[in-house]
């Protein structure tokens, strides 16, 4: 991969891939038109992402040369030059702009929120303890938020709870991940000591049982009657999500789990199995 295009990430672009969620959890899977705005959003939410990973590594370059993975970055392996990198930025939002300006009016605020908190995540707020996790999970429920907003749907406050809790847990799993692997008696560029790990660990287990909860409330919730017919299928969401999540959990105690727990969950097979194994669940319940 070439320096400049591994400076994008394009790897993460992934991630963009909750825009269709929305979508699908209203099952509009046949409206052509709403698949091509989530699409726009997709493409959107990527350029504004890279702008910011570009931006993230121009401001951690000297602590990333202190992690064994991150050191290996263009800007930290100095292959890209510095002002090179810098001059991406505004070519990649004024691309997400031109994208965004074809969707609704709320799917444009909803993407300038989320590039607003991005923005203020690496200024700063990734520094600042557990404000860091907080504002991950929110910027991975906005990417769900934009996505149904940009196909003109309300996102469920179903939906909307859901995200956050199960994205909390993810974000802190990322933070203990980290400390799993650190050397340093404080993560470098963050605010958590080593000897954190424990309560890391403990508020991620927490909120991804409460990611459960809400899951388990929304099934029994009279408005899932409207979008399934054997509504009671969907009671076996919660023991496959919860099980996914500890087996997550697991694997980062045992300093198993490299990087970033969703971009892991993308290329291991037992996510995937647990993955096939909701959908399998909403199409029996449908």
């Amino acid at each position: 991969m070439s320096p400049i295009l591994k400076l994008l990430r394009p790897h993460q672009w992934a991630k963009n891939a909750l825009a269709f969620v929305g979508l699908l959890a209203a099952h509009r899977w046949s409206d052509a038109a709403a698949w091509q705005a989530a699409g726009l959003m997709f493409a959107a939410l990527s350029l504004v992402a890279s702008a910011v990973y570009i931006l993230n590594d121009a401001l951690d370059v000297s602590s990333d040369r202190l992690d064994p993975e991150k050191r290996e970055r263009p800007l930290a392996a100095g292959t890209v030059p510095l002002r090179l990198a810098l001059g991406l930025i505004p070519v990649l939002l004024a691309g997400a702009v031109a994208l965004a300006w074809r969707l609704p009016l709320p799917a444009q605020w909803a993407l300038a929120a989320y590039a607003s908190g991005a923005l203020l995540y690496n200024l700063g707020i990734k520094r600042t303890l557990w404000l860091d996790v907080t504002l991950l999970a929110a910027l991975y429920a906005l990417r769900v938020i934009a996505g149904a907003l940009a196909a003109s749907i309300e996102p469920s406050p179903w939906l909307v709870g859901f995200s956050l809790f199960v994205f909390l847990s993810l974000a802190a799993l990322k933070r203990y991940a980290e400390l799993t692997r650190c050397v340093y008696e404080q993560l470098p560029g963050r605010a958590y000591l080593r000897a954190d790990s424990a309560i890391v660990l403990a508020f991620g287990a927490a909120a991804a049982v409460a990611a459960t909860v809400v899951l388990a409330l929304y099934v029994n919730a009279g408005d899932v009657t409207t979008l399934y017919s054997r509504p009671a299928v969907l009671w076996a969401l919660g023991p496959i999500l919860l099980t996914w999540l500890a087996r997550m959990w697991t694997l980062a105690h045992r300093g198993q789990l490299p990087g970033d727990p969703v971009l892991y969950a993308l290329r291991d097979g037992g996510s995937w199995l647990a993955g096939l194994a909701l959908l399998a669940c909403v199409w029996l319940a449908s």
